[in-house]
């Protein structure tokens, strides 16, 4: 399609009336059975937005007028869809779909993951008790993810994951486990990330200083770049390997997810890539108006490109998803935080807008005033679980529940106060709901799998490239010229406060 006919299918849906929710349930008695998808253990409720059904036929259009299908297809047949950095993007060949030999690949690494697995369970690296993952950003998101939702009743190892390069992450970990019996996985894709390797250094310095006669010894990588991890000093045979054309924020499902499948068992692991292949095939099949990360990304542009929302509110309503707000925020704020098209124009209009989130119910006494009172208008999204993740009375989860299901309501409906202006509520407020059947191995590779394909389906509606991140390259690269000191270039802000650490 022509530049054209996008810009007229975006002409189209800011030029559609805007009426208020209350208004759409009346007029739409439908929209239940339209705007509800249930899928891979997840009810998707979008009723409670703005996606009137003139609406959803225009982002339909948009979507026709982008290619979204063909760039679809393009992405699960590994073909080149990271056009700045030439690669193809399969993650979902590790869940199973793609091209057949990174499929064939991915199962073999797979297996080679599985085989050290069981050696480390037979003790061929000594009693192991504890696991130190060593990661940052995408490889350290995705397992910490994992493992606080899945491994909590887990008795297999004790599991901490740290990232941050401040020394007081890593010595909280030295303090709770005994190097005597900690194996220690470094994640790097490139296996030279300054933070990670520090890190890194840090801990086989700990493994020595606690009695570990072979420290390398106790060290699996879990990299890319398997040559890098030979020359820093691992053997192959504890190197898990995956593909480069993984990206690191979508590499959960390879060998970056190694402390989650030995925390929670192959089996658990094998079903988080079952679902997400539930939800990959959803995607792939499912028709425009049933397709539940199409629709979310229809949802997505509609507040940030045609009512000027600038955040988007996300609140896990089950203590097990707490970590998934920040998981999210890396996903799809260094996805889509772009502002030029595939082909290097400014794209023009809102990109990604700012992920921010809590738990429930502890954000409902604290954010929640402005979300429901403020001058900013917030789509919020609510996620909880029917299946309660505890023993006790079930007054517990049922309170979770209600709250979660209030909130929206409220938001919705508001209340007017004519006396009173402080106690109004203007309503109109939107929001949508992920109802989950429980949260296991399964319904949570499904989910972490919706909002992959949720964000390349609004990379796509934008011409946007969701798979490079070089936004993060300039910060580094100036790190690295004051830690060498190389400070003439710098301003005298930058200068002074380099000198008051120097000092």
């Amino acid at each position: 399609m022509t530049d054209g006919t996008i810009e007229a299918a975006w002409k189209a849906i800011e030029g559609e009336g805007a009426d208020t929710l209350t208004a759409l349930f009346e007029t739409e008695p439908d929209r239940l059975s339209r705007l509800v998808v249930e899928e891979a253990g997840i009810r998707f409720d979008f009723a409670k937005t703005h996606l009137s059904r003139g609406l959803l036929d225009k982002f339909v259009a948009l979507a026709e007028a982008t290619g979204f299908a063909k760039a679809r297809d393009a992405l699960f047949a590994g073909e080149v869809v990271n056009t700045s950095e030439g690669r193809a993007a399969e993650h979902p060949a590790e869940r199973g779909s793609g091209a057949p030999d990174s499929v064939a690949r991915a199962r073999s690494l797979h297996q080679r993951m599985r085989a050290l697995i069981d050696a480390i369970e037979a003790e061929a690296m000594g009693p192991i008790a504890h696991v130190l993952h060593i990661g940052i950003g995408g490889s350290a998101l995705g397992p910490h993810l994992l493992i606080d939702a899945l491994g909590r009743d887990a008795d297999r190892y004790d599991v901490e994951v740290v990232s941050n390069v401040d020394g007081a992450a890593l010595e909280a970990a030295f303090r709770r486990f005994d190097p005597q019996a900690t194996l220690v996985a470094v994640a790097s894709k490139t296996f030279t990330t300054t933070e990670t390797m520090l890190n890194a250094r840090s801990a086989l310095a700990w493994l020595e200083e606690g009695g570990v006669e072979d420290p390398f010894g106790r060290v699996v990588a879990l990299t890319a770049a398997p040559d890098k991890a030979i020359e820093w000093g691992v053997d192959e045979t504890r190197i898990l390997p995956f593909g480069e054309s993984v990206g690191g924020r979508y590499s959960l499902w390879s060998s970056i997810g190694f402390p989650a499948a030995l925390a929670l068992g192959w089996d658990g692991f094998e079903s988080l890539l079952e679902g997400a292949a539930a939800m990959d095939r959803h995607f792939r099949l499912a028709p425009p108006t049933r397709n539940a990360p199409l629709l979310a990304a229809f949802v997505d542009r509609l507040y940030a490109n045609v009512k000027g929302c600038e955040t988007r509110g996300l609140f896990a309503y089950d203590e097990r998803l707490r970590l998934l707000p920040s998981y999210l925020q890396q996903l799809e704020m260094e996805s889509n935080g772009k502002s030029v098209t595939r082909d290097g124009q400014p794209v023009g209009r809102a990109t990604a807008p700012i992920t921010w989130g809590g738990v429930g119910t502890d954000a409902q006494h604290a954010v929640f005033q402005l979300l429901h009172q403020g001058t900013h208008l917030v789509p919020v999204e609510f996620i909880a679980s029917i299946e309660a993740g505890d023993t006790l009375d079930e007054a517990h989860h049922r309170q979770l529940l209600v709250n979660c299901f209030a909130q929206g309501a409220a938001l919705m409906a508001g209340r007017a106060n004519a006396e009173d202006p402080a106690r109004a509520y203007p309503g109109n407020r939107p929001s949508t709901t992920l109802l989950l059947d429980r949260v296991d191995p399964a319904t949570l590779g499904a989910l972490i799998a919706f909002y992959e394909h949720r964000t390349f389906a609004n990379a796509a509606l934008l011409g946007i490239n969701p798979f490079d991140q070089f936004g993060v390259e300039l910060g580094k690269e100036i790190a690295r010229s004051l830690d060498s000191g190389g400070t003439d270039a710098f301003d005298s802000s930058t200068k002074a406060l380099l000198a008051r650490i120097s000092g």
